[in-house]
């Protein structure tokens, strides 16, 4: 496992992926998302060797994107993303960045769980394909707050070994992506954590969760920086990762809005840093 970077996650701005990686290695961090988009444009300019001598030489890992096609909503816009895919998946498969996550929704204002689900695995079995086709895995994150849940109608999946469920009937390139929040807010184990087998785990987030705060209570976007609270076992959570296997990005998701208020991006990239470099060494990673 490797600390990763997902800039805007924690308020990061950056223009490039020369950027990016820079700023990666500022706070420590062994890998960092990409554009594909982007990384097509430079691999059809410089070739895919020199694009990953870019990340190679600060010692950085590309290590995948959010899925670029917008599946939630019409179906023409649906397609639209569709046909864009298939450059973006290549790209990232040829410099090793194939891992590939978005996440769905644990609610529903219009359709009922049995048709939500066929609706879920007609828009995301094409997509898999096209990611499989270029060495690519997808991986789908389940939600854990009950106040996501009771946002609408009809609830849906927010359990991890329901969401992998689903991936199986999608594809053989499905996974989770698994955030410790949802694995916490969704009543997870280290036990259930123990059941997984590597390959079904395409990408991890941390961060913590508010103190004194019941767990139907939990807002989504209310965290903490990695390790900030104790409140979620980041320790038991990561090693239980490395345990089964697991060797992929570990990325922060805290969702912290006082990060927009420190001077720059330095200052965020050492604070958020520094929070997992102390969950690595609780977890005996480092």
């Amino acid at each position: 496992m490797y600390r990763c970077l997902s800039p805007g996650a924690i308020n990061v701005k950056v223009n490039s992926a020369q950027e990016a990686i820079e700023a990666a290695v500022i706070g420590g961090f062994g890998g960092v998302e990409i554009d594909p988009f982007e990384i097509a444009d430079l691999i059809d300019r410089e070739g895919a060797s020199a694009v990953r001598a870019m990340f190679d030489a600060k010692g950085v890992q590309p290590a995948g994107f959010g899925l670029s096609v917008e599946w939630r909503k019409d179906e023409e816009t649906w397609r639209q993303g569709l046909a864009q895919l298939p450059r973006a998946a290549k790209a990232a498969g040829a410099i090793g960045a194939g891992r590939v996550f978005t996440w769905v929704l644990s609610c529903s204002d219009t359709r009922p769980l049995e048709e939500n689900i066929a609706f879920h695995i007609e828009r995301f079995t094409p997509i898999a394909q096209i990611l499989a086709d270029n060495g690519c895995d997808l991986g789908l994150e389940f939600l854990g707050p009950k106040t996501l849940r009771n946002m609408l109608p009809h609830p849906f999946l927010y359990k991890m070994f329901d969401m992998l469920d689903l991936g199986a009937k999608i594809g053989g390139n499905v996974g989770i992506l698994l955030d410790c929040w949802h694995w916490h807010t969704s009543g997870g184990t280290v036990a259930e954590l123990e059941q997984l087998r590597p390959e079904q785990v395409t990408y991890v987030h941390v961060n913590d969760a508010p103190v004194g705060v019941a767990m139907d209570d939990y807002v989504d976007n209310v965290r903490g920086l990695p390790g900030e609270t104790g409140v979620i076992d980041i320790a038991g959570f990561l090693k239980t990762l490395k345990a089964i296997g697991y060797t992929g990005p570990v990325t922060p998701e805290p969702f912290k809005n006082e990060l927009k208020d420190l001077p720059d991006n330095a200052a965020r990239l050492q604070l958020v840093g520094e929070s997992m470099g102390k969950i690595f060494r609780q977890a005996g990673l480092e």
